[in-house]
């Protein structure tokens, strides 16, 4: 996954999970920091695409989002589905 014109990856999980495997080009902003994060993540190129370790954390995200309004915000899913989707 990579961030460009076709949207940014943000990856809700928290830094020592990051130890376990990361998302290619991922910014990494844990789901706590997100409302205290909203104009940073307004600057960036849309869609934004949220994915955790399972994909749990990343849905809340969006159902937050959604819920004060925001569009063009989707669930990635996880690290977990990735991983065995890669290893097929």
């Amino acid at each position: 996954m990579k961030n460009n014109n076709n949207g940014t990856v943000i990856d809700v999980r928290e830094p020592f999970e990051l130890t376990f495997g990361k998302f290619e080009d991922a910014i990494n902003i844990p789901m706590g920091e997100i409302p205290g994060s909203l104009i940073r993540l307004e600057k960036l190129p849309r869609p934004l695409i949220f994915i955790c370790a399972s994909g749990n954390r990343s849905g809340q995200v969006v159902q937050y989002l959604q819920g004060i309004g925001w569009t063009d915000v989707h669930n990635g899913g996880g690290w977990k589905m990735f991983k065995a989707r890669k290893a097929a």
